[in-house]
């Protein structure tokens, strides 16, 4: 592995907990490897406390890895170093579902199980686990910004990268949403890349308010775009004229909440997105059957789409100045 480009990070050894009390391991721990967008984000940070705590749970021993850089060519060399270290499980949260695309077929036709987060259409994957509906997600996140634009101005959207699945499904959803429900809103340029790191978010905010000045709204489907966006609009004192929202950590953005230069946010807790990962990969593993209506531990009933092979709960979190304290104190 490229230790330019890649990062091991916290790994731990799973030692006990059945996923259902009646289940003894004699056998040696299953290996469970995650590859997240990019390392030393806060929240794959908090990803990984989930994936610890299930494989703990579940007797899966768990270690997350992720590009140096939001490369989706590098999440590739990942997946492959995996399968030549031949793990029984292959986490991914895809930054381009076309790229990875042969690498995921490369895992599976090793005999990999391959867990998805936000892809859903990643082609080959064994199930995708999603926490939120991307069109209800996207929907939120553009009615909290008409509200505080009161209907009406120029606005712009933050994604990761171009190719992001996740981040442009909602970022689709909310654009759609506008366009049928406030007709005096209007996006001023294609979307933008560079949420997924705050220096990346901070430059193009600083380039959006340059070109375009009438901007009144920024939506952010990447957790560190608001606090770039948030951070530049407190500088320049814009906290009265520039509604910024979208995904983000409590933890990071509440110091801009509270001083209104975000307005509202929105996530599900990573942390149960690890846990979820793990404990379907359990369920894979044990060959127990994957079906609507069935309960993920910690996590609630799912919805499953066989065909696409997603598994669906909804655990959305909106975080406001009424909010933002309590989430800190649950560690997000």
């Amino acid at each position: 592995m490229d230790r330019r480009t890649a990062l091991t990070m916290l790994g731990g050894l799973a030692v006990a907990g059945p996923l259902r009390a009646t289940r003894a391991f004699a056998a040696a721990p299953k290996t469970m490897a995650t590859v997240v967008k990019a390392a030393g984000v806060p929240w794959f940070n908090i990803l990984n406390q989930g994936l610890e705590a299930a494989g703990k749970q579940f007797d899966i021993a768990t270690t997350m890895v992720g590009p140096a850089q939001v490369d989706p060519a590098q999440q590739v060399k990942l997946i492959d170093d995996l399968i030549a270290k031949k793990v029984d499980v292959i986490g991914l949260v895809p930054l381009d579902v076309k790229v990875t695309a042969q690498a995921v077929k490369r895992a599976r036709d090793a005999g990999i199980v391959v867990i998805t987060q936000e892809g859903e259409n990643q082609d080959g994957k064994t199930w995708d686990l999603e926490l939120i509906s991307a069109k209800n997600y996207g929907e939120m996140q553009m009615k909290a910004l008409a509200r505080e634009m009161g209907e009406e101005g120029d606005y712009v959207v933050y994604v990761g990268t171009l190719t992001t699945p996740g981040h442009n499904a909602w970022a689709d959803a909310a654009i759609a949403y506008q366009k049928a429900h406030y007709p005096k809103m209007k996006m001023a340029a294609d979307r933008f890349p560079g949420a997924d790191l705050i220096d990346d978010s901070t430059r193009v905010t600083q380039q959006v308010l340059q070109t375009y000045p009438d901007v009144r709204g920024i939506m952010s489907m990447g957790s560190n775009g608001p606090i770039g966006a948030g951070n530049v609009v407190r500088q320049r004192r814009l906290e009265k004229k520039i509604a910024v929202v979208g995904t983000m950590i409590p933890a990071q953005a509440q110091a801009l909440i509270m001083s209104g230069a975000i307005r509202e946010g929105f996530l599900w807790n990573p942390k149960d997105a690890g846990y979820g990962m793990v404990a379907i990969a359990r369920m894979v593993l044990d060959g127990t059957p994957i079906r609507t209506g069935m309960e993920i531990p910690t996590l609630g009933t799912a919805t499953v789409d066989e065909a696409q092979r997603v598994i669906q709960v909804d655990r959305v979190l909106t975080i406001n100045k009424t909010t933002v304290g309590d989430l800190v104190k649950m560690g997000l």
